[in-house]
């Protein structure tokens, strides 16, 4: 039957001993269920990264610890796509997939440490790009990993990378060449309010903890990151706060996402730390100058990780939340139905709408 919302768990050292599950799940619209999906995919699977193909909504792809994974119809089965012979099994754990809008076949793979392939045949043959370490990288008790590449919807040369405590780095000639958008972004940190330190012996350590970026709307670029979101006018060599917290008590932004539906539309994750009891869903229409809670009819009660907006319809809007909480509107927010994942199943990362 194929599905059109999935959710990804992967293991999460924060989580209590016995829930520790993870995994891949399809929603079964039918009765508001979740279903394992297993179906070629590898024992004890752990799901951090989650795209639909936008053209053509059975095409799935997933990232595991052991590689990206595909469905050609709809999540029922899955095959892998091997990154190339001899990369080490640290580089194999995806956390990001991105497919190139303008190029059927072109996609993009984050991985553990620097590390970005692409591949030009629909994933059937992989090149590592080439990615330095930008200034500014944080030592941290774990190891630093691409949570989201981007690439620009009008311009496919246009390329963007976040790294977890690492910053951000971003290419203008398709991947062949990379500059740093840290020292902007290390320039910021020296703001009072700008400054995080928790594991690191530096407080540099909330501006270098990029969680998500997304290339579109008037202001080119977005990132959300430890301390807030943040725009960018030239393609992420500058960075601009947002000030969210104009408007929310909470501003750890674990997510940003930009509309594809209404111009001006933004959506963002906010939450109080990485393991909080407590999450937000908020929205702006103004290309991020003002903002309003979304998620008005309901409780998030943890740190919220992922926000899918449907590609088809603008009104489906779908967010997840790391202890196993989704929640979906059918309607643009005016009622918001829950979709808990089966008990036990925590550190959620990755969410995915038709």
């Amino acid at each position: 039957m194929g599905f059109s919302v999935f959710a990804g768990a992967g293991q999460w050292r924060a989580a209590a001993d016995d829930s520790r599950a993870n995994g891949l799940f399809g929603l079964d619209a039918s009765t508001g269920s979740w279903t394992p999906l297993r179906s070629g995919l590898p024992d004890g699977v752990e799901v951090r990264a989650l795209v639909i193909d936008p053209r053509n909504h059975d095409t799935v792809w997933a990232g595991t610890q052991h590689g990206p994974y595909r469905s050609g119809d709809g999540g029922e089965t899955w095959e892998a796509r091997p990154l190339p012979d001899g990369t080490a099994a640290e580089h194999r754990v995806v956390w990001s997939i991105c497919p190139d809008p303008s190029d059927a076949g072109t996609l993009y793979v984050g991985t553990q440490a620097n590390t970005v392939f692409r591949s030009r045949d629909a994933g059937r043959s992989w090149q590592q790009l080439a990615i330095d370490l930008p200034p500014g990288v944080v030592h941290m008790s774990f190891p630093m990993r691409v949570v989201r590449i981007a690439v620009d919807p009008g311009n496919s040369d246009h390329l963007q990378v976040a790294f977890e405590v690492g910053g951000t780095v971003h290419s203008t000639d398709g991947g062949a060449t990379w500059k740093s958008g840290n020292p902007s972004l290390l320039s910021l940190s020296q703001q009072q309010h700008l400054k995080s330190r928790i594991i690191s012996d530096t407080e540099t350590e909330g501006m270098m903890d990029s969680h998500a970026v997304v290339i579109g709307g008037s202001k080119t670029v977005w990132l959300a990151n430890r301390m807030g979101l943040f725009s960018s006018a030239d393609n992420g060599a500058t960075w601009q706060e947002l000030g969210i917290g104009r408007y929310s008590p909470l501003t750890y932004a674990r997510d940003v996402a930009v509309s594809a539906h209404v111009p001006g539309r933004l959506y963002a994750a906010l939450s109080g730390a990485a393991n909080s009891d407590i999450g937000s869903l908020w929205r702006s229409e103004d290309d991020g100058e003002s903002w309003r809670r979304f998620d008005h009819t309901v409780a998030i009660t943890s740190t919220l990780m992922s926000i899918a907006e449907s590609r088809s319809r603008g009104e489906r809007v779908y967010c997840a939340a790391r202890r196993g909480q989704v929640l979906g509107t059918e309607d643009g927010g005016a009622t918001w139905t829950g979709f808990p994942l089966p008990d036990g199943v925590e550190g959620v990362y990755a969410l995915a709408v038709a």
